[in-house]
Formats: C-alpha cells, structure tokens, sequence
C-alpha cells in the first residue's frame, strides 16, 4: 500500500521505482554528510548563517533530483540544463564559497546515485582537504603584505607624471598608478597607485621620502582589494 501511494501518476510496469527506504536512507544521508560539510566549512571561516544553511542542504536536494531523474536520460539532460541557471547567491561569492558548493552538490550526487558509502567517503576525504589547505598560509600573509595601494596627495602645481617614478623603482617591484583626482576645490591632486613592495618591513622608509616629495601632504597606505578578482 505504501509503494503504491509513492507511485508516480506515469509509471508504468516496466519503471523500476524507488522504495521509500531506500530513498530515506538516501535523503538521511544525503542530510547527514551535508551537516558535515557545513561545520567543516564554519572552522575558523567568516560565514552567514544563510550560507550555512544553503551548504547544509544542498546535497540532499541534489541527492533528490537525481534520484527522481532514475536514469532517464532526456530528464537527465533537462535537470543538467536547470541547474545551469540557478543562481546560488544574490551577491558575488569568494572562491572558497564557490568551491564549497561544487562539494556540496558532488556530494548529493553520488548519495542520489546511491553510492553511500563512496558519498561519506568522498565528503571526509575532502572535508579533510577543505581543513588542511585552509589552516596552510601558502604564501598569502606575503602577499597581503607586499600587495599595497598607496594614495598620495600632491599640490597643483606639481606635475604628477613620473613624479615618484626614482622612489618607486628604489622600493617596489612594480607600481602603476590607477586613478587622479583633484580634491580641496582642484587645489591638489589625489594619486591612487596600486604597489608591490620589495620589502614590507621598509614601508615607511619609502613613505618618508614621499613626504619629502610631495610637501608632507596626506599619504595613506591600505591593503589592496582583491576580493572582485579572488578566482
């Protein structure tokens, strides 16, 4: 009685069908393995609850819609081309986000296929990958310290072209100057170069003679946004 209630409207005879035991294993599981991932992701991470939440349940919805599809290649296709135009996010998100996600869905996907086993498998394997390479610096504080945008205020009458041009080849391994503009009623230029230094620890020897150059007008140093190009 109870398969016949979970029969679809256009099943046949001949359409293998999924028992509700089997598809509560799947779907527990699915919801299980997605907890994981969650925590796994919320370890030492800024993170919304929002997202949390999404991550959590995205490979038991997954998990579902493959087992719906049951091998039917034309849904198949159709469910491929759905998911291509689903947004997951309003906002853009950062790369680790994005491949929290993919995980998310991989997950789903071997749990609907009915692999289990392989499906907490491959969330602890990976899981583990997700913890190890994001406790690893690889490089970024580095980075985050030589990657500088410097702002320069400079007066009027002091052409900015080439004007640090001696001071940046003597401090940066390259520097290029991306915005002008006047400020103080056009009275002063602002200068917005982004820099990358040779050696952070001397910053403020380079901002000293910046200081000479430019009459000891505002000089501000800031760490460079690079959350737009993150991928």
């Amino acid at each position: 009685m109870l398969e016949t209630i979970f029969r679809g409207l256009f099943d046949s005879d001949l359409t293998s069908v999924i028992s509700v035991t089997d598809f509560l294993l799947c779907l527990g599981c699915a919801l299980a393995l997605g907890l994981v991932m969650a925590l796994a992701y919320m370890y030492k991470t800024r993170y919304t609850k929002s997202f949390v939440v999404t991550l959590a349940l995205l490979p038991a919805v997954v998990c579902v819609v493959i087992m719906m599809v049951n091998g039917n290649v034309g849904t198949g296709v159709a469910v491929a081309g759905a998911f291509s135009l689903v947004r997951f996010r309003s906002v853009p998100g950062s790369a680790k986000e994005i491949c929290a996600l993919f995980l998310a869905m991989g997950t789903g996907l071997i749990a609907g296929m009915g692999y289990l086993a392989y499906a907490a498998l491959f969330t602890a394997a990976l899981c583990a990958a997700f913890l190890l390479y994001n406790r690893l610096d690889l490089g970024a504080k580095k980075n985050a310290a030589a990657y500088k945008t410097l702002t320069v205020t400079i007066p009027e009458d002091l052409d900015y072209s080439g004007v640090f041009d001696d001071i940046f080849k003597r401090f940066t391994r390259s520097y290029d100057l991306v915005t002008v503009k006047t400020t103080n009623m056009g009275s002063m230029f602002r200068l917005t170069y982004d820099i990358t230094l040779r050696d952070p620890a001397r910053e403020k020897e380079m901002i000293d003679l910046l200081r000479c150059r430019n009459g000891n007008l505002e000089i501000s140093v800031s760490k460079q946004e690079t959350m737009a190009a993150e991928l």
